[in-house]
């Protein structure tokens, strides 16, 4: 009766599908309008991907930090490295140029070498004046060589500021105004303004400009991400309608599918404008991996389609027979591989959150455009010909599953034997994993901006920003002697490490000030001593709160102290020994008793972000298996059946994460995503042949040896066919210039192709060897996925 009624269930449905097809087409082309005018509210990320949860002790520091000194990502830099500079018209055009940046209302504060100030002492109060380093209003060889020779000798404190360790650079500093770091007028500044500005510039002088800066590299890194959705698109179309048509040889299957799962792209468009989510490196996959998962139901239900047709040439029959045969076992893939995306949804990570929610729903969409689409287009359509059956007839496909059938018949224990070598090889790559916090190492690496990034790290010995936070725990308590001889003896511990630039602080301030009270002589660069104490902070506190120099170092209340570093792309094991170690060294500085001190900035921010994703793979990757398992006990309604589904998908998991260790490719946010993803896909496989091998047991009653060869014939084509596609779909992502979107498409592709095998040869092989234990009428009896026999249908029918 349950049986009867599942059955009539599913007959409804493709009842109602057949019966409502004008009604169907209409509401399917409203709701895409709809989706439609949902895409002005897509937003593009202006912002680094947070990984880590708002209440997670690093975030909050972090916060707190923003609060006391505002944002920390509103300098770019602009640098040269051309012997030419230091001439008459090349410097004149620099500081001309240096002049044009500063007028545009986007920028706080222009720091070049035009605008270089040099303390002085006044002579009517114990106070020093800024005054300009450069006093000539025309250039001569002989003033700019002696500016050149006072700058690199004589200004240590613009050392990492304005000219490079080696003396061998200048670089200009633009600071934005901070309320627009995060927002659109960056983008259209750098872009239109800055950009446009700079190749004038190159065009002028013949010199190149390296530009860096977090607001730049994020700008160019988000539209990189921008323009590569398109080309991921059109490429994702390009493949496997190609692919599609190689399988079917049908311009009319091929077309179908293609408009089905662009319907499908622009309704994950609107689907992301009606959340108001941000377009990140995540969510911009979402569209092509529409277009790969969906082709594989397309597969499935065109196939079938015409292996109707082949069977009793009856149009009407087939279509009703597509969806109440095919229906209940395409709905469960669609919801297991949902559910490998959905267990992002419970990470406390609001990137991966909104990733798992959008990639979830237009998985389940996908999956109902095509259920509604293709058998209504096809019932307007002639019924297919001979021609577009041929390819069920296949020569070299047929080879290949009788290849399948041949090893496991008689193969069965070097399959076995393979399977195990292949895990203990893999078991020891992934002890050879390595996790990278890197915030550049996913950039594209043959962009301009990324080789300038470079430029910076040789030149300026770092360009990622790391903040140390300085609480003195009283106001005024920077400017005491004391804490500022702790200050400095922590930046003469980070000047050693070579990961790190010169750290900027209010310490050089006072020795600048130093050094202007004993008339700018270079040797005086230094903190005062005990006996200067009193004369000089008082000169620099007055100087400095007239001057406001000390506002980006110090907060309002003279309580809070920053310190700033620039760190060079370090790998991960190696960061964690310099925050082991400068913590060490911070507590033996600062007593806890007076000192609160902080180490974060974007640079920490983002390392801590990977090592949080990479805890929360092992979390979303057990709730995937976890309900998978759940799927296959309620399907299957038998524990070792579970077993033998999930062994063939977890192997292949284990062989990439091996491969991994073995070539190399680090654990990072991006790779992170393949397991769950390609776990979720590629269980569709065995759901597919289980069903069918249960299926073939009541046909020919109980005989297990015959039903597995018999399941595996029937299942291998379409099995094959979805796995090419998915492989070459997913490939589509290695033409990607992110080096983690590059990885994901590749690792993903080859799981998958693993998964294939693993599901055509390990499977049966395992349904066939543990026969006695699985393969009996008590374990298979009333599971609730059903592929229903002609029979069963014919019975149902005759029912009604």
């Amino acid at each position: 009766m349950n049986k009867l009624f599942s059955i009539g269930f599913w007959g409804a449905v493709a009842r109602f599908i057949l019966r409502n097809r004008p009604l169907i087409l209409i509401i399917i082309a409203a709701i895409t309008v709809f989706m439609s005018m949902q895409w002005k509210n897509m937003r593009f990320t202006y912002t680094e991907a947070n990984l880590l949860p708002d209440e997670h002790e690093v975030n909050v520091e972090y916060n707190e930090f923003l609060s006391k000194f505002g944002e920390e990502g509103n300098l770019i830099i602009l640098g040269i490295k051309d012997s030419t500079l230091f001439t008459v018209p090349k410097l004149n055009q620099w500081n001309q140029f240096s002049e044009k940046i500063k007028k545009y209302k986007e920028v706080e504060l222009v720091l070049s070498l035009n605008e270089l100030k040099v303390l002085e002492k006044r002579k009517d109060s114990a106070a020093f004046d800024l005054v300009p380093f450069i006093k000539d209003s025309v250039f001569t060889s002989e003033n700019i060589d002696r500016y050149k020779y006072e700058l690199f000798n004589k200004l240590p404190f613009y050392e990492g500021l304005i000219y490079s360790p080696n003396k061998k650079s200048i670089r200009t500093a633009i600071y934005l105004k901070k309320d627009i770091v995060n927002t659109p007028a960056r983008r259209d500044f750098i872009v239109n303004d800055l950009i446009p500005l700079i190749k004038d510039f190159e065009e002028e002088t013949n010199m190149k400009v390296h530009t860096s800066g977090m607001p730049y590299i994020r700008t160019l890194n988000s539209q990189n991400i921008i323009d590569e959705i398109g080309m991921f698109i059109g490429a994702a179309l390009l493949v496997t309608s190609i692919i599609f048509f190689f399988f079917f040889r049908s311009f009319r299957a091929t077309f179908i599918s293609m408009i089905t799962v662009i319907i499908g792209v622009m309704w994950a468009f609107g689907i992301l404008g009606l959340l108001h989510y941000e377009i990140t490196v995540l969510t911009a996959l979402i569209p092509p991996l529409i277009i790969v998962i969906g082709i594989p139901n397309c597969i499935f239900l065109i196939n079938k389609y015409q292996q109707e047709i082949k069977l009793h040439g009856n149009q009407a029959k087939s279509l009703q027979r597509v969806i109440t045969k095919v229906g209940n076992a395409t709905l469960m893939t669609n919801l297991t591989t949902a559910s490998g995306f959905a267990t992002f949804i419970l990470t406390n990570s609001k990137l991966l959150k909104e990733f798992g929610i959008v990639a979830s729903i237009n998985i389940i969409v996908i999956f109902l455009l095509s259920l509604f689409i293709i058998p209504i287009v096809y019932s307007y359509m002639p019924q297919p010909k001979y021609k577009h059956l041929k390819h069920l007839n296949k020569k070299w496909i047929g080879k290949f599953v009788d290849w399948t059938v041949r090893m496991v018949k008689g193969h069965r224990i070097a399959i076995y034997v393979a399977a195990v070598l292949i895990l203990c090889i893999s078991i020891i790559g992934i002890f050879n994993i390595k996790i990278s916090g890197s915030i550049i190492e996913d950039m594209p690496k043959k962009t301009e901006f990324f080789s300038d990034i470079r430029f910076f790290e040789k030149e300026y010995e770092g360009i990622m920003p790391l903040e140390i936070l300085i609480d003195t725990k009283r106001k005024k308590g920077v400017m005491k002697l004391a804490t500022l001889k702790r200050m400095d003896e922590l930046q003469s511990y980070l000047s050693e490490l070579p990961e790190f630039s010169k750290p900027l602080s209010v310490v050089e301030l006072v020795k600048f000030s130093k050094q202007a009270y004993y008339n700018n002589n270079p040797e005086y660069y230094q903190l005062p001593n005990s006996q200067e104490r009193s004369f000089l902070l008082s000169y620099a506190k007055s100087s400095t709160n007239d001057t406001d120099l000390l506002k980006s170092y110090v907060d309002s209340t003279g309580q809070y102290a920053r310190m700033t570093i620039f760190m060079k792309d370090t790998k991960t094991e190696r960061f964690d020994r310099i925050e082991e170690d400068l913590k060490v060294k911070i507590d033996k500085i600062f007593p806890s008793d007076r000192y609160d001190v902080i180490l974060t900035g974007k640079a920490l921010v983002f390392q801590k972000g990977t090592k949080y994703l990479v805890n929360n793979l092992i979390i979303s990757l057990s709730l995937a298996i976890f309900l998978i398992a759940i799927f296959m006990a309620w399907m299957f309604r038998s524990l070792k059946m579970i077993l033998v589904s999930l062994i063939p998908n977890l192997l292949p998991l284990i062989i990439t994460a091996g491969l991994m260790g073995i070539i190399g490719v680090p654990i990072k946010p991006s790779t992170i995503l393949v397991f769950s993803i390609a776990f979720g896909i590629s269980v569709d496989d065995t759901i597919h042949f289980l069903a069918k091998y249960r299926q073939e047991l009541i046909a020919n009653h109980w005989r297990i040896r015959k039903s597995v060869f018999a399941a595996l014939r029937e299942t291998g084509v379409s099995m094959f066919y979805t796995s090419i596609v998915l492989f070459f779909g997913f490939s589509v992502f290695a033409i990607s210039s992110f080096g983690g979107t590059v990885a994901l498409g590749i690792l993903v592709s080859i799981t998958l192709l693993f998964a294939m095998l693993s599901n055509l040869v390990l499977l049966p092989s395992l349904l066939l060897s543990l026969e006695r234990s699985i393969a009996n009428k008590n374990t298979l009896k009333k599971p609730s996925l059903k592929i229903y026999t002609d029979k069963e249908i014919d019975k149902s029918e005759e029912t009604e």
